[in-house]
């Protein structure tokens, strides 16, 4: 009898085509995680693969997308917590979801937001799925935070860049986490704006946080794949048939192992 396979998949914007590569090179290698958890845009992928879609289908969808097709420029009242409003996102996620609740999705499945009320993370385990994959990759300031439940929810990678300890507590034998932001604290040649400057200082805060979180939490994950993206941005969406081939190879790469970790 194989041991079950958990995938937890990080939260990188743009990047996120690296989960989707990963993925399609699990699929044609035969295999399918049993669990996953995702944080931000791992959860949109995490979350449109739980929820039955193939790997080939996610690709197809997101390989071409352009800024205009997820972000309404527009801008929306400062006085409701946003620069920009969520409605093309949430059409989006409509689209593909409906009114499917995570409890009925064919992978079981978990995503993370973070509750600025209370300052923790908040795992989504049940409910509506596309709320809360909306919720794990609302950036905060950037779009309008989710209200849920006594909750004001934003992304989760603001507390957990990659999920490994949820999905593991879910019942994976075998962990696979994949962390697409692991090149976001190298030197880079200049900061041109006030907004770069705001980002480039929150990515180094991310890389920051997740290592003294890796020091506490010890070896969860059996295997941690981090994709070799050093010139994209999370931020901007370009170039994502490179990042897309980057995580497909790195798949392909591990998919041996993967297979015997299982077995």
């Amino acid at each position: 009898m194989s041991k079950s396979l958990g995938l937890a998949l990080g939260c990188g914007g743009s990047r996120g085509m690296a989960h989707v590569g990963i993925l399609v090179a699990l699929e044609e290698e035969g295999i399918t995680p049993d669990y996953i958890s995702g944080c931000s845009i791992g959860a949109v992928v995490g979350g449109c693969y739980a929820a039955g879609m193939s790997a080939h289908e996610i690709r197809d969808i997101t390989i071409n997308l352009k800024s205009r097709d997820i972000v309404d420029f527009a801008p929306a009242f400062l006085s409701r917590m946003a620069l920009l409003r969520t409605k093309k996102m949430e059409e989006l996620l409509s689209t593909y979801l409906g009114d499917m609740l995570i409890e009925d999705m064919k992978i079981p499945f978990k995503c993370v937001a973070t509750d600025l009320l209370s300052g923790k993370a908040h795992v989504f385990d049940s409910g509506n799925a596309a709320l809360a994959i909306r919720a794990s990759c609302t950036i905060p300031g950037v779009f309008r935070p989710v209200e849920t439940e006594g909750k004001l929810l934003v992304d989760g990678g603001c507390l957990c860049r990659v999920p490994t300890k949820l999905v593991k507590d879910m019942g994976a034998d075998v962990v696979v986490a994949v962390d697409i932001l692991a090149t976001i604290d190298r030197p880079v040649e200049s900061i041109g704006s006030l907004l770069g400057l705001m980002l480039r200082v929150y990515d180094l805060m991310d890389a920051q946080q997740t290592s003294m979180r890796r020091r506490l939490e010890g070896d969860i994950a059996d295997l941690l794949l981090e994709p070799e993206i050093n010139d994209l941005s999370q931020y901007s969406i370009k170039d994502l048939d490179k990042t897309y081939e980057t995580g497909y190879k790195l798949g392909k790469e591990y998919a041996p192992k993967i297979a015997e970790l299982i077995k």
